[in-house]
């Protein structure tokens, strides 16, 4: 499994913690479809128009097809590169923008790494992923995504679903040699 989960950046420490749950996106499942971005964007703004989203779908033809949202970075650049401290980190890692402090300034857009906050046009703010806290049942990308190629998960549980599918590939080659 060819899964993307950013783990370090060259501006940051460690970009989450362990048992933080974040969004893994299956590259060899993602199709660069955009249910994602139309979800999003549906679910924050009430309109079915991608530029809304706060999760982009990425597409490197013919290699790559895969979704980036924010990362939740344990010394976030955004925050820390903010000279309206607009935004702010909650205790679980939710970077929050605070939209009266905002002045659309860009500052935080050019310290994200993984290019994952966006400039809403209408509004002249940021907006960034937080991961649907308003929404009961998770993150609405990850509910709604066709392929189900977005998990929301820890990292303790995505490393040991990794491990497993480790191990079953291993033993599976060695089945094959035996025979």
């Amino acid at each position: 499994m060819q899964s993307i989960l950013w783990g370090r950046n060259k501006m940051s420490k460690a970009v989450q913690k362990p048992m933080q749950k974040v969004l893994v996106v299956d590259a060899e499942k993602c199709t660069g479809c955009e249910v994602c971005e139309f979800t999003c964007s549906m679910e924050k703004y009430g309109t079915f128009n991608p530029i809304h989203s706060r999760i982009r779908a990425i597409r490197i033809e013919p290699i790559i097809n895969m979704a980036i949202g924010c990362q939740f970075c344990l010394d976030a650049p955004c925050v820390n590169a903010c000279p309206y401290k607009a935004l702010e980190k909650t205790e679980k890692s939710i970077i929050k923008v605070n939209d009266d402090k905002c002045v659309g300034c860009g500052f935080c857009i050019r310290a994200c790494d993984f290019g994952a906050i966006s400039f809403n046009l209408k509004t002249q703010k940021v907006i960034i992923c937080d991961l649907c806290q308003d929404r009961t049942n998770g993150p609405a990308c990850v509910e709604y995504c066709p392929k189900e190629c977005i998990e929301h998960t820890t990292l303790e549980a995505f490393a040991q679903k990794t491990r497993r599918k480790a191990v079953t590939k291993l033993l599976e080659s060695i089945a094959k040699q035996a025979k």
